[in-house]
C-alpha cells in the first residue's frame, strides 16, 4: 500500500512539475538514506542526471510565472510530464525508503505497469494545472500567474517529500487537488456562461439597432 501511495504521489507531483520529483529522488538518494532507488533506477542519482535535472527545473520556474509564455510551457509539458510521472512512479513504488523498508512485488510481474500508471496520473494533474492557469491569468490580469505557479512548485517539493517520508499524507495533497480540480472547473464553467450571456446580448442588442435602422 505504501508502495503505491509513494508512485502516485510523486507522479501527482510531477503533474505540477516534472522535474521536482526526479529531483528530489535523485538528491535524497545521493546524499541520504532517505531512499534507496532500485538498481534500474540508480541513474536518477548520477551527477550529471541530478544537473540536468536542476537545469530544466530553472528553465520551467522561469517560463512557468510569465503570463502567456506559461501557456506554451504548459503545451510543451503535456508530454514531459506524463513521461516524468512515470518514471517517478516506477523509481518510487520500487524503491526502499525510511517508510517501505521492503518493498513488495506488487508491481514486478508487469514492470511497464507502474510507468503507465504514473504516465495517467500525472496527465491528469497537468490538465487541471493547464486549465486553471487561464481563470488564474483572466481573473487577475495575468498578475496571479507568478503567485500560481510558486505555490505549484511549493505543492510538488511537499508532495514529492510526503511521498517518500510520510506516504499516507499523500491522501490529503490528493484531495486538496481534488478539490481544486473542482474549483477550476466550476470557474471555467462560469467564465464560459458569462461569455455566452454577453454574446447573447451583443447579437440582441444589435438586433434592435438594426429594427430600428431599417423599421
Amino acid at each position: 500500500m505504501f508502495e503505491v501511495l509513494t508512485g502516485t504521489g510523486l507522479a501527482a507531483s510531477a503533474g505540477l512539475n516534472a522535474y521536482i520529483p526526479l529531483l528530489t529522488m535523485g538528491l535524497l538518494a545521493r546524499f541520504t538514506g532517505a531512499i534507496d532507488l532500485p538498481s534500474g533506477w540508480a541513474w536518477l542519482s548520477n551527477g550529471w542526471t541530478l544537473t540536468i535535472l536542476a537545469v530544466l527545473l530553472a528553465i520551467e520556474v522561469v517560463a512557468d510565472k510569465i503570463p502567456v509564455v506559461d501557456h506554451l510551457n504548459d503545451v510543451v509539458q503535456t508530454f514531459v510530464r506524463p513521461t516524468a510521472g512515470g518514471l517517478a512512479f516506477g523509481a518510487g513504488s520500487t524503491s526502499e525508503t525510511v517508510t517501505v523498508t521492503d518493498p513488495g512485488s506488487f508491481f514486478t510481474s508487469h514492470a511497464w505497469v507502474p510507468i503507465v500508471a504514473g504516465g495517467l496520473i500525472a496527465l491528469g494533474v497537468h490538465g487541471v494545472k493547464a486549465a486553471s492557469r487561464p481563470v488564474v491569468n483572466a481573473t487577475t490580469g495575468g498578475l496571479g500567474a507568478p503567485v500560481a505557479s510558486t505555490a505549484e512548485d511549493f505543492g510538488s517539493i511537499v508532495m514529492s517529500v510526503l511521498a517518500i517520508v510520510l506516504p499516507i499524507l499523500v491522501l490529503i495533497g490528493l484531495a486538496a487537488l481534488t478539490f481544486f480540480s473542482f474549483w477550476v472547473f466550476r470557474r471555467r464553467n462560469k467564465r464560459r456562461e458569462a461569455r455566452d450571456e454577453a454574446r447573447d446580448r451583443e447579437a440582441g442588442d444589435r438586433a434592435v439597432d438594426t429594427q430600428r435602422l431599417f423599421g
